[in-house]
């Protein structure tokens, strides 16, 4: 039987030029989150089960690459259920594991710590435009910063790295999870349907207000409290003034810091960022992870037609673990879909080092080869990028392949002529 040369569905191989931009990406990555004090930190791709079993990850629990125990472990025969066979899983997401490394190794860290992290995650998912089965996630989170002081330099860490990435007028998301409350407490739904409540409220941008209208009234509840709660959204505009209409109307299940704590947030940034973008107050963002506590926002970009990052805070993750509630937040980009927005617009990384190839004729001298090398090896000290290649019967062809990866300089080298 023939083997099958194609990935794995979900996966896929990385070309010379899309791995040209994801190289320069990380690049900008690290040199960006480091002028803010990120550094950078590992955890390994594969986690306890019980930790990604946590309830913690939303529909993403149901996404895991399970790994069955290994050795005298695997009793195949004695199994009664999926723990007797599974004790691990492919990471679906990176908070997870950063919770589980502070955990373990917080009296050597700084507090608060800044951690940049950088890796793959796994989940069995539908693939589809922008989405593998198998895809890179950067993530920044601040551990140990209870004030807004935390949101703000993550939304402006984030906006100034798409900024430096030509990335114009897109919008930041943002709202409360607390302010989700609220609102679905006003309104008159029972606390225990909450989370219902905003599954259907998830789906607001793809079926409107009526359709959340619809699925309401297929779960029972009243229609005092689905028209109570829909009139919200229509009064709420998207901006500071949303926030305080909402402080004022929700007062009584809403603190008032909640409130103030999201305009100062959205007015900081707005005063002091670096790239072309607005903040946007949004009372039907939702973020599907149970875990946020807090503030949440998310990237919306016209030209991808979806979010391309998101995140917020989670201040009882790290509890999970401990026993002891630490302040965290955090902010996700989408780096695969990052990085297709800028293959699909033919992005040029900026002040690239020059490229040169050298054809070089079949058969050529090894004293002249050794000529050739050192003379290469001098542009390369200049920081030039010299290719060297054996020239090809179809010179023409070879030449015009050398340009479409960038090569504006072409030298041939013969026997006959050095």
């Amino acid at each position: 039987m023939a083997l099958k040369k194609k990935p794995v569905t979900g996966m896929k191989d990385i070309l010379p030029r899309e791995m040209e931009i994801r190289n320069y990406v990380m690049q900008m990555i690290r040199e960006t989150y480091g002028t803010f004090g990120f550094t950078s930190i590992e955890t390994p791709c594969v986690e306890h089960i019980e930790n990604l079993n946590s309830r913690q990850g939303g529909e993403n629990e149901k996404l895991i690459f399970k790994i069955l125990k290994r050795g005298e472990k695997l009793k195949l025969l004695e199994a009664r259920e999926e723990n007797d066979l599974v004790d691990s899983g492919l990471r679906y997401d990176l908070t997870v594991p950063l919770s589980r490394y502070y955990s373990n190794n917080a009296n050597s860290l700084p507090a608060p710590f800044k951690a940049l992290q950088m890796g793959n995650v796994w989940r069995a998912d539908r693939p589809q435009r922008g989405r593998f089965r198998q895809f890179m996630q950067c993530d920044i989170d601040i551990l140990g910063e209870p004030t807004y002081l935390a949101e703000i330099e993550l939304v402006l860490a984030t906006t100034t790295l798409l900024g430096k990435l030509d990335f114009h007028d897109f919008t930041i998301r943002i709202n409360d999870r607390r302010i989700l409350k609220a609102m679905a407490a006003y309104s008159g739904f029972p606390e225990e349907s909450f989370e219902t409540v905003f599954i259907i409220l998830d789906k607001m941008d793809k079926i409107g207000l009526s359709g959340v209208k619809e699925e309401l009234e297929k779960e029972g509840f009243p229609e005092k409290a689905i028209q109570t709660y829909l009139g919200l959204f229509q009064e709420i505009t998207g901006d500071t003034a949303g926030v305080r209409f909402c402080k004022e109307k929700l007062a009584g299940v809403l603190p008032e810091k909640v409130a103030d704590d999201l305009e100062t947030i959205i007015s900081t940034v707005e005063a002091v960022k670096t790239a072309d973008f607005k903040m946007a107050f949004d009372p039907t963002l939702v973020r599907g992870m149970s875990y946020y506590t807090g503030p949440i926002f998310e990237i919306s970009m016209d030209e991808f037609g979806g979010s391309v990052g998101g995140g917020g805070r989670y201040d009882e993750m790290i509890g999970k673990f401990t026993g002891n509630n630490i302040s965290a937040c955090g902010f996700s980009i989408g780096f695969e879909r990052i990085v297709m927005l800028l293959l699909e617009k033919d992005y040029r990384i900026p002040a690239a080092g020059a490229k040169k190839a050298y054809l070089i004729e079949k058969n050529m001298p090894a004293e002249k080869l050794t000529v050739i090398l050192k003379q290469a090896e001098e542009e390369r000290k200049a920081g030039t990028q010299v290719n060297i290649s054996i020239m090809k019967k179809n010179k023409k062809f070879q030449k015009e392949q050398m340009a479409a990866e960038g090569y504006t300089e072409v030298t041939e080298f013969f026997r006959d002529r050095m």
